[in-house]
């Protein structure tokens, strides 16, 4: 390929405007001079006139206004989809004019706009406080109030401790049979977000409490820890070239440690997030979940919209933030590389047949 010095000149004799006689030519230095001079400009040249025509420009790249006032779609470009993302079928943010500048930006070249967006976000929509004021001072010894004013009596939270000590001896077990499977399977599945795998004390505390209190008054702390689906968890990434059977090699080394898959949900087809959602049951009869993500839909998940899923969730929120918080999160997710033929993974519940 031609270096630039070897390439022929953009113009040549023919396309230069005709020399006027000396006669009709405008005194050096003069408005109508510098007119003429500016008219002679190629096109493409930044200074000429014609360069500010729209029609000459095309906007490259999903829309870089992010969190908009109104949270409406960009109205220049190419196709949009209904929620002011770049449209595309197949997942993987598109190219307005099919530029070659486009394809140097990708989910990573984001990551610090998304940042900045989500930072002037925050100083826009301060985070609304809960009016609670948790009082501890009349409760018995041995109970617990979490931050929520959720309260366990003393018998309740010593039967609570036993669950929650008796989940940890779970995890145990059952994370050596998935460091085997991260080490077995064929397809470079490999675990992130270790630290991670086994929620909190206190949130399990408080998943019980309000359970207690509301939905299931007459359940024990054992069968309500029992139905929490990720009180253990665990994440697999492994490229999008290799994700659809890192699923089904991952799956089957799960089921020949004796687990059972009883839920999978293939969220790639969403907008504001993408990954496969399954849950598992041990023959102990202990549940976990199990997330397949790639290295982009983990990272969107875990560092850029989990505070803005949070605010989403949070009753406080206000309606017009919780619609900006929507464009963002599709904005972001907009922009995940969608793995091969990932469609073809489907929905499960246990009991009934997979999805077609």
């Amino acid at each position: 390929m031609p270096g630039w010095r070897d390439l022929p000149s953009q113009s040549g004799a023919r396309d230069q405007p005709a020399r006027l006689p000396a006669a009709d030519r405008p005194t050096p230095g003069s408005l109508a001079d510098l007119r003429r001079r500016l008219d002679a400009l190629d096109q493409g040249h930044p200074s000429s006139p014609r360069a500010g025509d729209p029609a000459d420009h095309k906007q490259s790249g999903p829309d870089d206004s992010g969190l908009d006032q109104d949270g409406g779609p960009d109205r220049v470009g190419g196709p949009r989809d209904r929620d002011g993302g770049p449209q595309d079928r197949d997942g993987g943010p598109q190219d307005r004019d099919g530029g070659p500048q486009d394809r140097n930006r990708n989910y990573w070249t984001e990551v610090p706009r998304f940042e900045q967006l989500w930072t002037e976000h925050v100083e826009r929509w301060p985070a609304a406080q809960p009016d609670i004021t948790v009082d501890r001072s009349r409760d018995p010894e041995g109970s617990w109030r979490g931050s929520g004013n959720h309260y366990l009596s003393p018998e309740q939270h010593v039967r609570a401790k036993d669950v929650i000590g008796s989940v940890r001896q779970a995890e145990a077990t059952i994370s050596q049979h998935i460091r085997e499977v991260e080490r077995d399977n064929s397809c470079g599945g490999r675990l992130a977000g270790w630290d991670f795998r086994l929620k909190g004390e206190d949130r399990l505390k408080e998943k019980i409490a309000g359970l207690a209190e509301t939905d299931a008054p007459d359940a024990s702390a054992a069968d309500i820890v029992r139905d929490i689906p990720d009180a253990i968890r665990y994440t697999f990434c492994t490229r999008p070239g290799t994700y659809r059977e890192a699923y089904w090699n991952i799956k089957g080394l799960l089921e020949a440690h004796g687990f059972k898959m009883i839920y999978s949900q293939n969220h790639w087809s969403d907008s504001q997030y993408k990954g496969i959602n399954t849950r598992w049951v041990t023959l102990d009869d202990q549940r976990f979940e199990l997330q397949f993500h790639t290295p982009e839909s983990f990272h969107a998940k875990q560092r850029i919209t989990h505070l803005p899923y949070e605010r989403t969730r949070n009753p406080l929120t206000h309606d017009e933030e919780r619609r900006q918080l929507g464009v963002f999160q599709r904005q972001v997710f907009s922009w995940l590389s969608r793995p091969d033929n990932v469609s073809e993974i489907p929905n499960h519940r246990r009991g009934r047949p997979p999805d077609a």
